[in-house]
């Protein structure tokens, strides 16, 4: 019975705490879907950081004018992330993407907005009972700002004219027993060219944005799920036919990511692979018409 009410409390706490955030999350609007211009300076480059942070993920999309990170990693793993950012010159966020509540996304982005200024925080419409995520809602509310809500057709203000960055996903409401299909969908396109970062987005979710019709020829893939066999499914990949797919897992990880089966897939459509656990950190580097990329190992 006392841990029954324990329960009970823990729940009640957390409703509070998303509540309090500054009043809860802010449903946002969607916004009309302008094509981005041409690039027209050889200094208008965007580089997207897949941070080696081991098993979770951690991206960093620096622009001339703006630093936007899509997800935080695991509890305690912040500090690298940070460490991470000041070295590229990072003195303020300019928008914050929790893809989903799971704590190798979200661990690390209580510590990661405590130690920057935020202008904008997003996240989907799903909760959670983890000390994780109520962190994370103690670090957004610290810096008075609203959770908008990251689902399709939710676009990112940016500066850039030639960049657009538009949520495509998640198109529908799921059970909340699998919070990886809520996961925020982001598409980029710098210039002529397109980034799909897929959170922890599987099949289901998938197949229900291949109805919608949101998936494009894309460039570069940020692979789902770090590369599990629910996710990168056949008929999304034909579709999306990336030339580049990144795969952010951790090194003998008790997963066994990425899968096999998701690697065959990938190869299938001939998109070249790249992985933190056996590359380190990667940057794709765009500017428009063409994508380059280094590797730290």
């Amino acid at each position: 019975m006392k841990n029954k009410m324990q329960g009970i409390l823990f729940i009640f706490i957390s409703i509070i705490l998303l509540t309090g955030c500054t009043n809860a999350i802010d449903e946002g609007t969607s916004t009309k879907h302008s094509h981005p211009m041409p690039v027209t300076s050889s200094s208008d480059q965007v580089h997207v950081h897949m941070i080696d942070i081991g098993q979770g993920d951690s991206i960093f999309i620096q622009t001339p004018k703006e630093n936007i990170l899509i997800d935080g990693e695991n509890k305690g793993k912040g500090e690298k992330v940070i460490e991470y950012l000041l070295q590229h010159g990072v003195k303020q966020l300019d928008a914050v993407i929790s893809t989903h509540p799971d704590a190798d996304h979200i661990g690390g982005l209580a510590d990661i907005i405590d130690a920057f200024p935020v202008k904008s925080v997003y996240a989907p419409k799903i909760t959670h009972t983890t000390i994780a995520y109520q962190n994370f809602l103690h670090a957004v509310k610290a810096q008075g700002l609203k959770i908008k809500v990251a689902k399709n057709g939710v676009d990112i203000p940016v500066k850039e004219n030639s960049l657009n960055l538009r949520f495509i996903g998640p198109v529908k409401e799921y059970s909340k027993n699998n919070l990886n299909d809520w996961s925020g969908v982001l598409l980029m396109q710098h210039g002529d060219k397109k980034f799909l970062f897929t959170g922890d987005a599987e099949t289901p979710a998938e197949e229900d944005m291949l109805d919608a019709g949101v998936i494009p020829k894309i460039d570069v893939l940020k692979v789902s799920h770090h590369g599990a066999k629910e996710a990168s499914n056949a008929d999304f990949l034909a579709v999306a036919k990336p030339d580049y797919a990144a795969i952010s897992v951790g090194e003998g990880n008790r997963y066994h990511h990425p899968t096999s089966e998701a690697l065959n897939r990938l190869k299938a459509v001939h998109a070249k692979i790249y992985r933190t656990d056996q590359h380190g950190n990667i940057v794709f580097t765009s500017n428009g018409s063409t994508i380059s990329v280094k590797v730290e190992k």
